[in-house]
């Protein structure tokens, strides 16, 4: 019974091994155009523009995308644990305003790849700081994250500024809600499954974050 069950766990670990290994590739070769936001580089100049751009910028930008499910999926089980993707989406706006008055966050691509690590770690243990603590380090990070969000809207006008900020902000809430809800339909298996599953979650979402802050180190 034993060596059935090393040989299940061992094919499992091999399986996800591939799979990251080829995920971390296809990650590494395709960062430069998913880092690009939907205008291409260009300003925005209306509502519609703006709205588009703030949509797109969290969901092509990997390293954000990884975070906001990270934060959806930590949530799970939290008493409150809304108030942790809330604490993010604040903070990210204020991050935003800080980088418009040309305040400087210094290190920031960096502490939003250690973030997505941090949080990534957190999903892959089976405990986890309190929901005060989660949303405080969630909303630090949101600080971050917001701050680099401000670069794709310098120059910009009031409407399509205000429309980008609406943008991000809807994009990243509905990425984190679905994210819980599917957290949720986890949680509800047996919990070796959950526990697996999560750990899976964390290990992939962690290892996103390795990949951009090995590729900011190598310049």
């Amino acid at each position: 019974m034993s060596r059935k069950y090393h040989a299940l766990s061992t094919t499992g670990i091999n399986t996800f091994t591939v799979i990251a290994v080829t995920g971390l590739v296809f990650i590494s070769t395709a960062q430069q155009v998913l880092a690009h936001h939907a205008l291409g580089g260009r300003i925005p100049t209306n509502f519609f523009e703006g709205f588009l751009s703030g949509l797109a910028h969290p969901v092509i930008g990997i390293d954000h995308l990884a975070f906001v499910v990270a934060i959806g999926l930590i949530a799970v089980g939290q008493i409150g644990g809304a108030l942790i993707p809330a604490g993010f989406l604040l903070a990210a706006l204020i991050g935003t305003g800080i980088h418009l008055l040309s305040l400087d966050l210094p290190g920031a691509e960096i502490v939003i790849a250690l973030s997505v690590i941090a949080f990534g770690a957190m999903l892959a243990i089976p405990s986890k700081p309190n929901t005060a603590t989660l949303t405080i380090l969630s909303a630090i990070a949101g600080l971050f994250h917001g701050y680099a969000y401000g670069e794709a809207i310098i120059g910009a006008g009031m409407m399509p500024l205000v429309a980008y900020l609406l943008g991000f902000t809807v994009i990243q809430y509905v990425v984190a809600m679905l994210a819980r809800s599917v957290g949720n339909r986890i949680m509800q298996t047996t919990a070796t499954k959950s526990r697996q599953v999560m750990r899976l979650c964390g290990l992939a979402i962690g290892s996103v974050g390795i990949v951009f802050i090995t590729n900011l180190m190598l310049g």
